[in-house]
């Protein structure tokens, strides 16, 4: 399949370890596109939830993937997130085209986009971090419920249905939360005199212009790969949301439609991790040292 040039990609709430994580679809996604640039923004892998007995074979291929990225010398930023937050002590980190950091302004043909997680807003995150893990896992386990009743609608020649969307657009505190959200960070954005803010965090794809009496900014949200399967690509000096449903040529083109889930055993895991590691290491070692020209 021929791969599309892509100036930036944004990817948050992959949620790898997870059993709602869409692992197969992302890396047909990743397989798909040739990008400059990769911001992975919060929320990759899900340490609040990470089960050793859950590593599905498809969750290394995108850390794979992602690595073998890196080595080719292209740019990923990773920006922590609360379901990862144990990355944040390695906040400032660099190994080669590969950085860990908190928020990043990312300068994008002339303008200035200031991505971030997105967790700093929520309150229940800030002062009942318990209440939010507990919320995680119940958020986890509708997931569950909800592919076992696609699993069967499936069977029965019925379309997907998404149990959170239509919690999340039936409940009014939850709308309100999405709104003030969004309202909150183009106020700051607005402020710091930023042309673009970038969020994850609530699993709501979105890409507006938010307009207050201090001025306009371009509210951007990349979604996420548990309900929505959606990114953002930055490609001709324009943002697109790109959604995986409206996909059709990788649709045609899926090969893999095989749902038997392959694990990786705790050895297999940690040989792989270690040999992916090893070989950015490596490619960064070699690329650094002085070429001999005698």
């Amino acid at each position: 399949m021929k791969k599309r040039p892509v100036d930036i990609v944004v990817i948050s709430d992959i949620h790898l370890g997870t059993y709602g994580c869409h692992a197969k679809e992302l890396i047909q996604y990743l397989k798909s596109i040739n990008p400059k640039q990769i911001v992975l923004n919060g929320d990759i892998v899900d340490i609040w939830q990470f089960n050793k007995r859950y590593w599905p074979k498809s969750h290394m291929k995108v850390v794979k993937l992602l690595m073998e990225w890196i080595t080719k010398g292209v740019k990923v930023h990773y920006i922590t997130g609360n379901h990862d937050e144990m990355m944040r002590k390695f906040s400032g980190f660099n190994l080669g085209s590969f950085s860990i950091v908190n928020k990043l302004v990312l300068p994008v043909h002339g303008k200035k986009a200031w991505i971030f997680h997105g967790d700093v807003f929520d309150v229940t995150m800030q002062h009942s971090k318990w209440l939010a893990k507990l919320g995680a896992i119940g958020y986890d386990t509708l997931i569950l419920i909800n592919s076992a009743v696609n699993f069967c609608y499936k069977k029965l020649g019925k379309g997907p249905v998404s149990m959170s969307k239509k919690i999340k657009n039936s409940v009014k505190s939850a709308v309100k939360f999405i709104n003030n959200f969004e309202q909150t960070a183009a106020d700051i954005a607005i402020e710091n005199e930023f042309d673009y803010v970038i969020c994850g965090h609530i699993h709501q794809p979105e890409i507006k212009s938010i307009k207050t009496d201090n001025g306009s900014v371009m509210y951007l949200n990349s979604g996420d790969w548990i309900e929505n399967l959606t990114a953002l690509e930055y490609v001709k000096g324009e943002w697109t949301l790109y959604r995986y449903e409206d996909d059709k040529h990788i649709q045609a083109n899926n090969s893999d439609s095989n749902d038997h889930v392959e694990m990786l055993e705790k050895k297999e895991l940690f040989q792989s991790l270690m040999a992916e590691f090893n070989a950015m290491v490596t490619s960064k070692v070699s690329k650094d040292q002085p070429q001999n020209t005698h």
